[in-house]
């Protein structure tokens, strides 16, 4: 007669709604399913496997204040018996007091760029764990750094903080070496993570020592071997030896803390040195499925904390799955969205039309100091479209975009939200709560309908990004929107419409213009002009022609309160004065400009534009 068994999901059911009522008791640290120790050894009868603090005689549990734990659980009809191991467990990254001979200098403990997984980082608050791997949101397909709540962020701080590369207890410098911001977090049931963008410095997705890019994401099962690479303890190799633990872990000022994980004991075939498969400053390091004894590219867990007291053999690491889940994150760009889209392909194009076109430039000091650094550049690529954010400002001081109309696509704007990139500091850039409650335009700067072309992942892609605040402006709607007939959102539409554009292939740039007496609303600056230039070649001229344009609202300053934005007026304008009221370098040499007198077009609507951009006088 066959013996009764109990499946693996009810053994893990029983654990999560058994778990919190044990781990009340002071002495037990963690529940999960294992298989039964006996004479030191494992066998193989699954057990519902407890960690204690302390391993006491039953006549001993009233002195620390707990009671005996059950012999057995009957789950599904069938007696499971349980296994009490001494054993304590604390998160990896708070303090750091490890032998003098790991604390020599190495790759992982300096600055690093391109930055790799493994090496040291942390918020600045915090002494330093673990780089774990790259990874991607699943919606915009940014790319980010994964590790722990308590390495990036910590009791004391926030969403938009700073995080440096190396830690603090690296290199206590830490106003030189900010790397970027902290994306996301969370601690609890479903894992210790965090997430942080990358802003000045490259970023490289091969695991260090291991040379291996995340690309998938698995469950582990008990008996799999794994291999993790981490700031202290560098490459080590272990067995998973229990699967959906809970443990409570003290994290000091946020309180203890219940985490879902599992846990890892050493790998006889591959012994850590001094035994220990983990120590403080390995927090955020990613655990690697290894399959015939090579690592692999699939990532279970995320190591979080590990053993202390007299033994620090074993570790624990979050589901994978989970932190993904929590995070929204992938380990490889979406698949649906970014299909055949290389990095290779995003931003602007200096060639679009056959001649070279190149990107605004500062003209003066006072502009190159008020750009944003992000990642090593003021450029920031998008599909199709590339800008420069203003520092002061917060909004975008350019962008420059390309239009192919042979390949538009017709794409719907429902369910696209408005959104900070994430690649750029929140702080950094105007969101929602300037535009809340009142009837201010979000404008889009390098226009929606103008970058949806190429291929389906591409517009779609483009799609997405236009929807970045950094490519927004508040704009008067009547200007902005051009079904109610704007002459600024009607600009490109009529060079495809008056004129014989070669390969349909247009180049834009565009922008707010500054200036110090724009008034102020909501304690931000907004822009009472704007200026577009656009750039394409008609059928058979190899010159490239360009007409450029201001477009001025009256003054705000007395109807900001009502928003009931007055009237505006366009004027075709030389480039170069264009330049001199942005402190811009803009493209004029290989080009030849439209009359360019200060000629005002009036809000007539489409067809009056039409008539005005089919005179295209050139200059010698």
């Amino acid at each position: 007669m066959l013996k009764k068994t109990v499946s693996i999901e009810a053994l893990k059911s029983f654990v999560r709604r058994e778990s919190s009522q044990f781990l009340k008791q002071e002495n037990v640290t963690s529940v999960g399913i294992g298989y039964k120790i006996k004479d030191g050894k494992p066998t193989k009868e699954l057990s519902i496997q407890f960690t204690v603090g302390r391993k006491v005689a039953p006549e001993g549990l009233e002195a620390i204040c707990t009671t005996e734990l059950p012999k057995s659980f009957v789950i599904e009809g069938v007696e499971i018996p349980t296994d009490v191991i001494q054993r304590s467990f604390g998160a990896n990254a708070r303090e750091i007091k490890i032998e003098a001979k790991l604390e020599a200098a190495s790759l992982r403990k300096v600055a690093a760029n391109p930055i790799v997984p493994g090496v040291s980082i942390g918020h600045p608050s915090i002494s330093a764990g673990t780089a774990g791997c790259v990874v991607y949101d699943a919606q915009t397909g940014a790319p980010y750094i994964l590790s722990n709540w308590h390495v990036l962020n910590g009791p004391t701080g926030a969403i938009g903080d700073s995080i440096v590369q190396p830690g603090k207890h690296d290199d206590n410098r830490v106003d030189r070496n900010i790397v970027g911001r902290l994306v996301r977090s969370h601690l609890g049931v479903a894992g210790d993570c965090a997430i942080t963008s990358v802003e000045h410095r490259r970023l490289k997705p091969n695991i260090i020592d291991l040379n291996i890019v995340v690309e998938r994401i698995g469950e582990p099962e008990l008996g799999d071997r794994v291999v993790k690479s981490g700031r202290t303890t560098d490459v080590t190799y272990g067995i998973v030896t229990r699967i959906h633990v809970t443990t409570r872990i003290d994290y000091n000022e946020a309180g203890v803390k219940e985490i879902g994980c599992f846990e890892i004991g050493p790998d006889p075939d591959h012994p850590a040195e001094n035994g220990e498969i983990s120590m403080r400053g390995d927090s955020g390091c990613v655990w690697l499925f290894v399959n015939r004894g090579e690592p692999t590219d699939m990532m279970l867990g995320l190591h979080f904390a590990g053993e202390v007291g007299d033994e620090h053999e074993h570790a624990l690491a979050c589901y994978a799955g989970s932190v993904f889940e929590k995070l929204g994150i992938q380990p490889a760009r979406p698949a649906a969205e970014f299909v055949s889209i290389t990095e290779a392909k995003l931003g602007y194009s200096p060639t679009f039309v056959g001649v070279p076109i190149p990107l605004p430039t500062p003209a003066n000091q006072e502009v190159r100091d008020d750009l944003l650094d992000v990642g090593g550049r003021s450029v920031i690529d998008y599909m199709h479209f590339s800008l420069a954010m203003s520092r002061s400002r917060r909004f975008a001081r350019w962008a420059a975009w390309n239009i192919d109309g042979g390949s538009l696509q017709r794409l719907s704007s429902n369910k696209i939200p408005f959104k900070k990139d994430p690649n750029i500091a929140g702080d950094a850039q105007v969101g929602i709560e300037l535009y809340a409650n009142n009837s201010l335009d979000r404008g889009h700067i390098a226009r929606r309908a103008d970058l949806l072309w190429g291929t389906l992942a591409e517009a779609r892609r483009a799609n997405s990004d236009s929807f970045f605040y950094s490519n927004i402006t508040p704009q008067h709607k009547a200007f902005n929107q051009s079904k109610a007939n704007g002459i600024w959102g009607e600009l490109e539409n009529s060079i495809f419409a008056d004129v014989n554009v070669e390969d349909l292939h247009v180049s834009v740039m565009g922008g707010p213009i500054f200036s110090v007496n724009d008034p102020v609303y909501r304690e931000i600056q907004l822009p009472k002009q704007f200026w577009k230039i656009i750039f394409f070649r008609e059928a058979g001229d190899e010159a490239v022609k360009a007409k450029g344009f201001i477009l001025t609202q009256a003054d705000l300053l007395n109807q900001l309160e009502v928003l009931e934005l007055p009237e505006f007026s366009v004027f075709e304008v030389p480039i170069s004065r264009i330049g001199e009221m942005t402190g811009l370098s803009l493209p004029s040499g290989a080009v030849v400009e439209g009359q360019g007198r200060r000629r005002e077009m009036e809000a007539v609507g489409e067809g009056e534009i039409r008539r005005i951009l089919s005179v295209c006088e050139i200059i010698g």
